[in-house]
Formats: structure tokens, sequence, C-alpha cells
């Protein structure tokens, strides 16, 4: 078993083609450049990588893509939430069989004011898939999208019911009162806020790291917030974040990573999201050289 995930995470963005099938070379790409610039690990196939925008076959087809490409797969989280347990079984069984460090599961996202005796069935199900294969499990809280919430008396009841089968939680809800109750009633328990801004504090051990969007773009001022205590380059980190407030992010992002990369094909997102227009994109490639130039 791989060590425990740790440190800048980005949810990396998931480049695709024409067709709209997922875009492997520049995948790899953009994975390879992440790990050698600031990342400690990727999460792949998350919200920022549209894996609900995918079918079954095309999230495998970019898993795999990484372990064939040789990745080091102990650095690397995989979004396998689904929501039919048959899919977020399968998808995780094949997350384990890869070899990924872990699965992060949205909470099945149609019905809402599901119990917790109805969540615990759902992650029996996935447990008992992947018994052969203990990968960790994360909990993917981000209820504005999900609308079911890992309230705190369901992480309580997973980590009770599982063990250390449930190893983590990636809040996307902004709550920090959340986190950090999370992560004080559960010592051992890894917490990763989605906002860079408390890389400084995750070096108190409080968080585990961070796993965010924008870590697609700011990944080097991360690594040296988090690994060096580097408050300077937190603040570069948090400002390129701050470009996106009130934006689509994954758009946005997108089309930062285009004029990064100097490659326009990174702009296109997967319907239902549009490519941001000309202006957009010119608005963004100026905010990001300004604010990286400082």
């Amino acid at each position: 078993m791989s060590a425990p995930l740790k440190g800048v995470i980005a949810a990396i963005a998931t480049p695709v083609d024409a067709a709209g099938e997922p875009d492997l070379p520049r995948y790899l790409k953009l994975a390879r450049h992440l790990l050698d610039n600031g990342c400690d690990a990727l999460n792949i196939l998350g919200t920022t990588g549209e894996a609900t925008s995918f079918s079954l076959a095309q999230r495998k087809r970019t898993m795999s893509a990484l372990k064939d490409a040789g990745l080091p797969m102990g650095r690397m989280m995989v979004g396998t939430g689904a929501a039919s347990i048959a899919d977020a079984e399968e998808l995780t069984k094949h997350a384990a069989a890869l070899g990924f460090a872990g699965a992060l599961i949205i909470p099945p996202f149609y019905y809402k004011g599901i119990s917790n005796a109805g969540m615990l069935r759902f992650f029996e199900r996935i447990v008992a898939a992947t018994k052969d294969t203990p990968i960790p499990l994360y909990l993917y809280h981000f209820p504005a999208l999900s609308g079911v919430p890992y309230s705190p008396s369901l992480v309580a009841d997973l980590i009770g019911a599982f063990g250390k089968r449930v190893a983590g939680l990636k809040d996307s809800s902004g709550d920090m009162e959340y986190a950090r109750g999370i992560a004080k009633a559960h010592p051992g328990f890894d917490v990763f806020p989605s906002n860079e801004a408390t890389l400084i504090e995750a070096r108190t051990g409080i968080f585990a790291g961070c796993i965010s969007a924008t870590a697609n773009l700011n990944s080097a001022w991360c690594g040296k917030a988090f690994h060096q205590g580097d408050e300077k380059a937190l603040a570069t980190a948090v400002s390129i974040r701050k470009m996106f407030d009130g934006k689509v992010l994954i758009s946005g992002v997108k089309a930062t990573l285009a004029h990064i990369h100097k490659d326009p094909a990174f702009a296109a997102p997967l319907p239902p999201m549009t490519a941001c227009d000309a202006a957009e994109q010119a608005h963004y490639a100026a905010q990001y050289d300004r604010l990286s130039a400082g």
C-alpha cells in the first residue's frame, strides 16, 4: 500500500479533443508538468476534471492511461463516485486494480434527503467490491453540487463502520468551521480543504494539504507555501485563485491552461460547459501574467 496522500493536490483538468474524447496525450503532458512543478499528487476525474460529463468507458480509459504511461500511481487520487451504485463499484474496482492511492467518492447525487443508513449501504457495496484490493476511500463533500452532504454524523458513522478504509475527506463547501471540526473530531483522518489559502495552516498538521482546481495554474507557488511556509508564494497562489471569483471555474481554468501552455486546445470543455470567448481568454491571460510576474 502506498503512503497516504498529502500536500498540494491539483484537481487536474481533462483536455478533450474535437470529438469530445479525453485527449490523453495532452492529459499526460499536463499531469507530468504538475507533478514536476509543485504538486505532491493529482486528483483526476473530479469536478474540475468534468468526470460526470464522461461515460464510464471514458473514465476508465483515462484512469488506465496514467498507469500505462508509467506515472506514479502512489501519487494519484481518482474520483469514482456516481449516481449509480454499480458504476461507483466498477470505477472504484478499476482504480484499485490500477494501483491508485485513493478513490474520491462524491455521494449519489440525484436523490436528496438521503439517510445515514442509506449512505452506509452505498459504502458497504463499495467496500465489499474492493475487499481484495482495499483502496483508501476519500469522502467528497460538495453539497452545493451533489445536494447530499457528508454531515459530521455521517462521517462519524462511516469511520465507525469501515475504519481506516475511509481515509479522509475533500471539503469543497468552503466552510472552514466544518473542515476544522471534522479534522479535530477524527485525529488521523485526512481532511483536504479546496482552497490554497489553508496551506500554511495545513503545515500545523490539522489538514493533510489541499485539493484545488486552481492548482492547475499555481502549483509552484502552492508547493513553496506548503513545504517551505513561504507567505509570499501563498499570496501569489491565492491571488491567482481569486481570478475566478464569481466566474465559471472550469472554463476559466481551461482558458488559462491554454495560455500557460501556449496550446488553444486546452481551452475546450465538454457540454454542458462552454469555452470562454476571446475577450474572456484575453482577460484571464493578462491577469495571470500580471499576478505570476509579481
